[in-house]
């Protein structure tokens, strides 16, 4: 059984643990505050659902998701997620996370911030640009004319052959906007923000998208 590894339990994480217990994989998930704290949680997703530290839920891993503040990605375990699959669904808010001047300058990218920190990982951008509430609420068959359409992005083909995957299994299409140096055009403040959209309309949001917004 393939065990998804989640570090990061907020709204975003909460969501994903559901969404991935559903389709039948194992779930670890982890906070900064000990997995005493996730009993409640944990026990309203299954038994397939298990809470753990951040060190454990990579270790315990097959493919990580890291969806946690910006200003915590130096807290993410590194060596457990050698050779990973890790999903990040981050975005940049200075507001929480303070200025960073590399973002601000649109030198660089959360996803990249995230592979230089594991820089023996597969990241890949995913889930960052839709409302957790819809997560688990707007998937819908494939072929539907309507079926949303969600991005992803990564210097691995086989990281985005696996959202791809997960992303269709959740009733969503993907659109691939290249490597983790444009998916910028996925994140805060873009056009394909937080907005539901086909796949032809988020190929073209994602084009007409302003490197600094």
């Amino acid at each position: 059984m393939t065990t998804i590894g989640i570090i990061g339990a907020g709204h975003i994480g909460s969501a994903l643990a559901q969404a991935f217990s559903g389709l039948g994989y194992d779930v670890v998930i982890s906070n900064s505050r000990g997995p005493e704290t996730l009993a409640e949680l944990v026990a309203g997703l299954g038994d397939n659902v298990r809470a753990a530290t951040a060190t454990d839920s990579a270790a315990a891993a097959d493919i990580a998701v890291v969806t946690v503040p910006l200003k915590a990605l130096d807290q993410v375990p590194v060596a457990p997620l050698a050779g990973k699959v890790v999903l990040d669904t981050n975005n940049y808010y200075f507001e929480r996370d303070g200025h960073i001047d590399a973002l601000d300058r649109g030198e660089t990218t959360t996803s990249e911030l995230l592979q230089q920190h594991l820089p023996t990982s597969h990241v890949v951008k995913a889930f960052n640009h839709l409302y957790a509430s819809d997560i688990n609420t707007t998937g819908l068959p494939a072929g539907d004319p309507d079926r949303r359409a969600l991005g992803t992005a990564s210097d691995h083909d086989e990281a985005v052959a696996l959202v791809t995957d997960l992303y269709d299994r959740l009733g969503f299409d993907t659109v691939n906007v290249g490597p983790l140096s444009e998916s910028w055009r996925l994140e805060r403040d873009r056009p394909a923000y937080v907005v539901r959209q086909t796949a032809a309309e988020l190929r073209e949001n994602a084009a007409k998208a302003n490197r600094l917004p």
